[in-house]
């Protein structure tokens, strides 16, 4: 869930998706292997559909963020950044 969360830090929150992914595939795999082993199914497919939501969320935003940054250019970008944060101090007097 943390990846769903945290998708909007450049798509860097596709780490946590992952694992989740591939644990909850592990865990799908050692069920169908012994299904008297888990009483909670329902939760790892849950869980997998989540993660599923969190690697879809993450890539594109990973996508948009290296799209922007491929067409106006890093420097560009922060320059930007910087003039809106300048802004912002200027408007708030604390």
């Amino acid at each position: 869930m943390l990846s769903c969360f945290l998708f909007c830090f450049g798509g860097f929150a596709i780490v946590l998706a992952l694992m989740a992914y591939f644990l909850s595939k592990k865990s799908e795999q050692i069920y169908l292997q012994n299904p008297n082993a888990f009483s909670n199914i329902k939760t790892i497919k849950k869980g997998k559909i989540i993660a599923i939501i969190g690697v879809v969320l993450n890539v594109i935003i990973l996508g948009v963020t290296i799209w922007t940054l491929s067409t106006i250019g890093w420097e560009a970008w922060s320059e930007e950044f910087v003039r809106r944060w300048n802004e912002g101090l200027q408007n708030n007097p604390y």
